[in-house]
């Protein structure tokens, strides 16, 4: 599977694929104006029609592709720019937001609920972060896995129902497991956070107020 495919992006596409397609096979697209399509695309928005015309116009312009992709005032370029927007935030914050902790095999797993598909704009950035360090970024709102083992390539992959679960607290063995595993890696991300706060301005409720609350489930600190 290719790094920019999966599994819920197999249905059949007649608007989007063909208009891509022939983007694709453009010569001397700007950089912005593919990204701008990779990243709409992303969002999972109901937007395939006016991507699939923004396509066309962009391709249609010429020389001129840079300044028709980024035309506000046409409703299509609007829609996929601001799409675009929403993901590349989202990007963002995920990256400073994810909280990883080594599993029993030494990979380190961070779990998330992203409102847009991003995964696979995460791969570049964590591949050079963690070297030759296993490790996955478990996607629960979409049954989705990130993940490299040593020597390979970032890949994505659904998941099981059960790789989603948290561990079952009343279940000795879970119980245990998470008192010797999580709750360590735990406590030092919130050492971590405290060692770099400033007690005198400390403000938990403004601080939750400028993390999206939706992010706020997987990070310990709060």
């Amino acid at each position: 599977m290719e790094l920019f495919e999966a599994p819920h992006y197999n249905e059949p596409d007649a608007v989007m694929v063909p208009a891509i397609q022939r983007w694709l096979n453009t010569a001397d697209n700007p950089d912005d104006v593919f990204f701008a399509v990779v990243f709409a695309r992303m969002s999972e928005l109901p937007i395939q029609r006016a991507l699939s015309r923004f396509i066309e116009k962009v391709r249609a312009a010429g020389d001129k592709a840079a300044y028709a992709a980024s035309d506000r005032g046409d409703p299509d370029v609007l829609s996929v720019l601001e799409a675009a927007r929403k993901v590349q935030v989202e990007i963002h914050r995920i990256t400073g937001f994810l909280r990883f902790s080594p599993d029993s095999q030494g990979v380190y797993i961070a779990r998330c609920e992203p409102d847009y598909f991003i995964l696979p704009a995460l791969a570049e950035h964590f591949t050079l972060r963690f070297g030759e360090t296993a490790w996955a970024i478990i996607d629960e709102k979409r049954r989705l896995c990130l993940s490299r083992q040593k020597g390979g390539e970032a890949r994505i992959m659904p998941v099981s129902a059960d790789s989603l679960n948290p561990p079952d607290l009343n279940n000795p063995a879970d119980a245990a497991a998470k008192n010797r595993d999580g709750d360590c890696w735990e406590d030092l991300w919130r050492l971590y956070h405290r060692s770099v706060s400033n007690e005198s301005r400390k403000n938990v409720k403004l601080q939750r107020q400028f993390i999206p609350k939706r992010y706020h489930k997987h990070l310990n600190e709060l």
